[in-house]
């Protein structure tokens, strides 16, 4: 059992071979602990003899709450110079990145752990509050302490077999609020988000995965997209031997729109104006969309009365037969009567005596049909993707929105990227 109050003190403070030299405890003040090395005289890097002291400096760091008050780190920094005439090195200052590394204005422990609350979707102003402390501060840190983690985390990016594509919202920018957008790199086998870049455009996404090694790429055989065009040229030109496969979800969106839009015309053009409440067609929206399978006996009923009432052409009952059945695309499990079955319907929903929006969807699936087949080989979807774009969300909410795209990425991939964070205890940033 350790005795001596001094050592006691120092063993408290936890920073290895130090000496505390005292506390300042002022009401209403952080607590500060003054500190210095145990060191003996270093020699010149650059000569090899004894350098001279040179006297020292206080450097104030925030440190890790103590008893319920915020704390500062008080470095009593030695200098020294080499007395040797003509010596290059100069005068130089002790560092120690146990403590903190250099031009860090938190500690190392106080830089890990405001790190490890970012990762758990902790807002950084709450982190900085509780340290006694500016954003600003606090921000870097983690944005240092990240970083290095990320970086340090190599086998985070492993091995990936389908890769996902898609955009989120980062937030607004400028006087009109312009919307700023970025695009999530997942892997959607394991769920694993693995990077953000900026933008919805294909520029990024393909620089980010022309960065990555040529074996790494080549494991890719499935390349998952919901039906966009800068994604598509990305794929072609970064990965051209992976099989593109359009996400389920977005391709019955599609049929669900072009239902929606033949409903709003034809009522407009039956009863001259928008939908209210009462109008056929305005009631039936709702089982309109609603999955065939889930509707029940008098819901069937109800939407038959409806669609009599209100659909006198019958224009809005072929978009619903053209919403199923591009549905039922996904309940055929042969490969090669799904592909045979997206053709077919690719080909009937350009008939001319068809809706004009059904005639649209029908050009849309025919320049997507290799991608919408590919789903009854690969049976991968972007799902994965779109949960790692709602994490990424959380983490926005928590922050109230982002304007600075390296705040916005650190944060996300803390959170979101599923790090190793065993690594964090050993690394040294730069």
């Amino acid at each position: 059992m350790e005795c001596d109050p001094t050592r006691v003190c120092e063993r408290l403070v936890g920073l290895g071979d130090v000496e505390v030299l005292g506390i300042d405890d002022e009401p209403g003040e952080p607590l500060r602990v003054h500190i210095r090395r145990r060191m003996s005289r270093p020699g010149c890097e650059v000569c090899g003899g004894l350098l001279w002291s040179n006297g020292e400096r206080e450097v104030e760091l925030v440190d890790l709450p103590a008893f319920g008050r915020p704390a500062r780190l008080v470095w009593h920094k030695r200098r020294w110079r080499c007395p040797l005439q003509g010596c290059p090195a100069g005068a130089v200052t002790e560092q120690d990145r146990e403590i903190a590394p250099p031009r860090e204005k938190l500690t190392a422990r106080a830089g890990r752990w405001a790190t490890r609350q970012a990762g758990r979707a902790r807002p950084v102003d709450e982190v900085a509050a509780e340290l006694g402390c500016s954003w600003h501060r606090v921000n870097a840190s983690v944005r240092r302490w990240g970083s290095a983690l990320l970086d340090a985390d190599t086998e985070r990016i492993s091995d990936v077999e389908a890769l996902g594509l898609d955009e989120t919202l980062m937030g607004r920018r400028g006087r009109f609020k312009d919307k700023a957008w970025s695009t999530s790199i997942v892997d959607v086998g394991c769920g694993q988000l693995l990077d953000i870049v900026p933008g919805r455009t294909a520029k990024a996404p393909t620089e980010w995965l022309l960065g990555r090694p040529r074996g790494w790429l080549d494991e890719i055989r499935w390349a998952v997209l919901d039906l966009s065009g800068p994604y598509q040229a990305a794929f072609d030109t970064a990965i051209p031997d992976a099989r593109q496969v359009a996400d389920p979800f977005h391709v019955v969106r599609l049929g669900n729109d072009a239902l929606d839009e033949v409903r709003r015309r034809v009522q407009q053009q039956t009863l001259g104006h928008r939908g209210h409440k009462h109008d056929p067609l305005y009631r039936a929206r709702k089982l309109l969309v609603s999955a065939s399978e889930n509707i029940t006996d008098s819901g069937r009923v109800r939407l038959r009365g409806l669609l009599d009432a209100g659909d006198p052409y019958g224009e809005v009952r072929d978009a619903w037969h053209a919403k199923e059945t591009l549905r039922g695309i996904y309940d055929i499990d042969n490969a090669e009567v799904g592909a045979a079955t997206v053709n077919q319907l690719a080909s009937d929903l350009q008939d001319p005596g068809l809706p004009p929006e059904l005639n649209r969807l029908g050009r849309t699936i025919w320049r997507w049909r290799a991608q919408i087949a590919n789903w009854h080989t690969a049976r991968v979807t972007n799902a994965a993707t779109e949960a790692a774009n709602n994490l990424i969300k959380r983490v926005k909410r928590a922050a109230f929105g982002f304007t600075n795209f390296a705040n916005y990425r650190i944060r996300a991939l803390l959170y979101a990227g599923k790090p190793n964070w065993a690594l964090l205890d050993t690394l040294t940033p730069p």
